[in-house]
């Protein structure tokens, strides 16, 4: 629409999570492992999550804040498990988004950088299959190598 002023906050399909004081955005589509990479890094690495499904965005700073709806703080959905709570963490500045893509689809093996926009902000974005083992692990370069 035409002279229409941008959303200042909006609520996304995306889970996001508080690593090292980076935030990672996680998107894709339902069953793309969203939740379960999350899972992972909590579990493994010493993420928090900031939520999970639906997460709220806005610009705040000049930056991309990401944070939860209150009616589902601290749930996690864990497949086969059901509704898992976890201590959440409130808020984060979201440093990197993580494109995660069906297992099919091919990955470019040197892409060039890439970006996602969310109210305005750009961040860095990779694309990931979800449930590649080394998924982990790419994140956790791709955060240090963005910053």
């Amino acid at each position: 629409m035409k002279g229409s002023i941008p959303l200042s906050k909006i609520n996304i399909h995306a889970t996001c999570i508080n690593y090292r004081d980076n935030g990672i955005l996680f998107i894709g589509p339902s069953g793309s492992g969203k939740s379960d990479l999350a899972l992972r890094m909590m579990m493994n690495k010493g993420a928090r999550l900031v939520a999970d499904d639906r997460t709220d965005i806005e610009k705040k700073c000049g930056r991309l804040y990401a944070s939860c709806p209150q009616n589902i703080s601290g749930m996690l959905e864990v497949r086969g498990i059901g509704l898992c709570h976890f201590d959440p963490c409130p808020f984060v500045f979201v440093d990197l988004a993580v494109e995660l893509v069906p297992a099919g689809e091919k990955i470019e093996r040197l892409p060039e950088a890439q970006t996602a926009e969310f109210c305005g902000v750009k961040i860095p974005k990779i694309r990931l299959h979800g449930f590649e083992i080394s998924a982990i692990d790419k994140i956790i370069l791709s955060c240090y190598q963005n910053k």
